[in-house]
């Protein structure tokens, strides 16, 4: 039996209704909270976060969040780092969807103005139309979550997406601040205890981008792109919401991945079936998965015992609208129209990405002792390498979401990059023949302790 501070607030929220529902009971935690000084309800997470009841809204940065997840779907994300680098809001007479996205995620309802020179690193520096201490149950509804676990860490259980795209647009990073709403607080649990009762909830899923099992263990520590594996079914099925189905009133925990599950057993927008990276065999794949699932009767089951029907399933099709007009028409809109689809975005976003080198060597988990790249490419992913790294001349390293604690000695190598690193030791990366990546589009920011010589190497 579980002891400790578990009480848990409803499921996780995702369509206005059910938003509205959470949002009235967070009000409701928030107003019979006491012994809490943190101005305009929010708790700052580094004292309060052992403390915080369901309910309460948390003031966290981004690099203190755990994810509950093993995948996200990078096309998501590149869509929204397309349009966040974009000026086409702009030129349509709005403001940049970064500052929306960021109001209604910190609880504000949408953004009301952005001045030139506003970015995201300063919320003073724009304006939310629902002012901080202010907070409706319709601009709660628009918030993420997170549950509260052994020791105080914090675990998000709703945003993955958005809340890296903030990490990765190139104002944002692993300080920036954003209220989430507590769902549950464990922190007195042990750990064993912790993920019985997050697997209980549904708020874990313990599947990797093929859907295969794997262990809590085997999780992200951190967010970011190259702390995440990519699903593609699961950017597939994104780009299918409104047209193949719509998110219903209760919805199941991890909606999306269901309907990736399914599409990848039916061999339905099979990776290798169409180009990723050609706009119109894109396209034609989400109308082939959206068609299906719209297809499907309503009670037939998809994935984890959930029916059609229960996953939003949208019939008829594209909201019985022709392909030129729906949310597949707008889906539609090339990077060259005024008001480009999401699908544009995020193909455009990709193609300005430089090329890694495929993996020859691939290291992940625990490695303890030098590690040298001779040859071809050695790839560290959700590594922890503990010792010396040293890549010889020609030999290329990818570095993605991995810890490494010891000295990285790089001369005459081909490629270097590193993306989402806890580095402590000294770096010297001399005349690299290729290129050398350590931040910048698609490269997830790594945090270095030590001296770095970084001499004759071409960045990109």
């Amino acid at each position: 039996m579980m002891t400790g501070t578990a009480s848990a607030a409803p499921s996780r929220h995702r369509h206005p209704s059910r938003r509205a529902a959470l949002a009235a009971a967070s009000a409701l935690a928030l107003g019979g909270l006491t012994g809490f000084a943190a101005p305009a309800g929010a708790a700052p997470a580094d004292g309060a976060a052992l403390a915080a009841q369901p309910g309460q809204l948390l003031d966290v940065t981004l690099d203190q969040l755990h994810p509950t997840q093993d995948a996200v779907g990078y096309d998501e994300v590149y869509y929204k780092l397309g349009r966040y680098a974009s000026d086409k809001d702009r030129l349509n007479g709005g403001i940049n969807k970064r500052f929306d996205d960021w109001c209604a995620t910190n609880g504000q309802g949408a953004v009301a103005a952005a001045p030139a020179g506003a970015t995201l690193a300063d919320p003073a520096s724009f304006t939310c139309t629902v002012p901080v201490g202010q907070e409706t149950a319709a601009s709660r509804a628009e918030m993420k979550t997170v549950v509260v676990g052994p020791g105080g860490a914090l675990y998000l259980t709703d945003g993955h997406h958005t809340l890296t795209s903030f990490l990765e647009t190139p104002e944002g990073g692993p300080k920036l601040h954003i209220r989430l709403i507590v769902q549950a607080n464990y922190s007195a649990l042990s750990k064993a205890a912790f993920w019985q009762a997050m697997q209980d909830h549904g708020w874990v899923r313990l599947l990797d981008e093929h859907a295969n099992p794997l262990t809590v263990d085997q999780l992200p520590t951190r967010l970011g792109l190259a702390n995440f594996h990519d699903d593609p079914y699961r950017s597939l099925v994104y780009f299918t919401r409104d047209i193949g189905y719509s998110v219903p009133d209760d919805a199941a925990e991890f909606l999306e991945f269901q309907w990736g599950d399914w599409l990848r057993g039916q061999g339905i927008g099979l990776p290798g079936s169409y180009d990723s990276s050609d706009f119109a065999s894109y396209l034609d794949a989400v109308r082939t998965a959206s068609q299906a699932m719209s297809a499907l009767p309503g009670d037939a089951v998809v994935s984890g015992g959930a029916t059609a029907d229960q996953l939003g399933r949208l019939t008829p099709w594209n909201a019985g609208k022709k392909p030129t007009g729906g949310e597949f028409g707008k889906l539609s809109a090339p990077i060259t129209d005024a008001k480009p689809g999401k699908l544009a975005y995020a193909l455009d976003f990709r193609s300005k990405l430089p090329a890694t080198p495929a993996c020859t060597t691939t290291v992940t988990g625990a490695h303890n002792g030098p590690l040298t790249a001779a040859t071809g490419t050695t790839c560290l992913v959700n590594a922890r390498q503990n010792g010396p790294i040293v890549v010889r001349a020609g030999a290329n390293l990818v570095v993605a979401g991995s810890d490494v604690n010891g000295p990285l000695q790089a001369v005459g190598a081909g490629t270097v990059r590193i993306c989402g690193a806890d580095w402590t030791g000294p770096l010297s990366i001399v005349n690299t023949r290729d290129r050398l990546t350590l931040a910048g589009p698609g490269c997830t920011p790594n945090l270095f302790t030590g001296p770095q010589q970084l001499v004759g190497n071409p960045v990109g």
